[in-house]
């Protein structure tokens, strides 16, 4: 199975960010903590490239703290922060609006030397589903931008006023064309980046099993016991179909949404 999903819309999304970005002081860039270097989109990397950048690694509450820490010092340095959020729970906005402002402390110095108040505006980006849109809500308190458990929600950007002075560009959730490393290409798909119809989930449902053995054993046999294989948890589940025939299928998707839901624990696949 080769994974490859980069609809019309993404494609008119980067032109748009690669218009709107001359506007931004700050990019405000959403990764997915259970594959945080995977949901690094180099195109966007690449257009937003010269600007400040505030990481927020999202949904830290379904990922693997111990790796996540061995991994925070790649996204710190000049003109580069991280905040870790859990983007359905509130509590953090201050603190991110307070990172932003730091990041553009030189435009806010500046229009202060004249006298004038400065608005720092920032462009939230990040592969779908990575939590964007959720964050926005939190962020302005309001439910002003669409939401949705599944890739390709957001199809337009818009400028939205928060807090004071301070205004975000939600841009549509982007992936690239042609991603070379199925690897990268599988754990979107695994965390719902790529929309599910295009997926043979019997495949994926093969390698997500096999790659959570190898990196969480203990979390893995702590659901499943011990079934090794989809077909094991079909028959341990007793998933069966007319005339007694297995239902592959059934617990093939039941092992991603598993994953997907948090049910098999903390954990972060780079």
């Amino acid at each position: 199975m080769k994974i490859n999903w980069f609809p019309g819309h993404m494609n008119k999304a980067l032109k748009d960010i690669s218009d709107q970005i001359k506007k931004v002081d700050v990019v405000t860039y959403i990764l997915d903590a259970r594959i945080p270097l995977s949901s690094l989109n180099p195109t966007l990397s690449q257009l937003t490239e010269n600007k400040p950048v505030l990481y927020v690694i999202n949904k830290i509450d379904m990922a693997d703290e111990g790796r996540i820490k061995e991994l925070l010092p790649q996204f710190k340095g000049e003109n580069v922060d991280y905040i870790l959020f859990n983007s359905t729970m509130s509590g953090k906005s201050e603190l991110i609006i307070s990172k932003l402002k730091k990041l553009a402390s030189k435009k806010i110095e500046k229009y202060k030397a004249k006298g004038i108040k400065a608005t720092v505006r920032t462009m939230i980006v990040g592969v779908p589903n990575c939590g964007k849109s959720t964050l926005v809500n939190n962020l302005s308190k309001k439910a002003k931008a669409i939401t949705g458990n599944k890739a390709g929600v957001t199809k337009h950007g818009l400028w939205l006023p928060i807090g004071d002075c301070i205004e975000v560009y939600d841009t549509p959730g982007t992936l690239y064309p042609n991603i070379s490393d199925q690897e990268v290409a599988k754990k979107l798909a695994y965390v719902g980046s790529v929309r599910d119809e295009i997926l043979d989930f019997n495949e994926l449902s093969v390698e997500l099993l096999k790659l959570l053995q190898e990196k969480y054993p203990v979390l893995v046999k702590n659901r499943y016991g011990d079934a090794k294989t989809i077909e094991d948890i079909a028959v341990k589940r007793k998933y069966v179909i007319g005339g007694g025939e297995i239902d592959y299928e059934r617990a093939a998707r039941v092992v991603v949404d598993d994953f997907r839901k948090g049910r098999i624990g903390r954990l972060t696949l780079d």
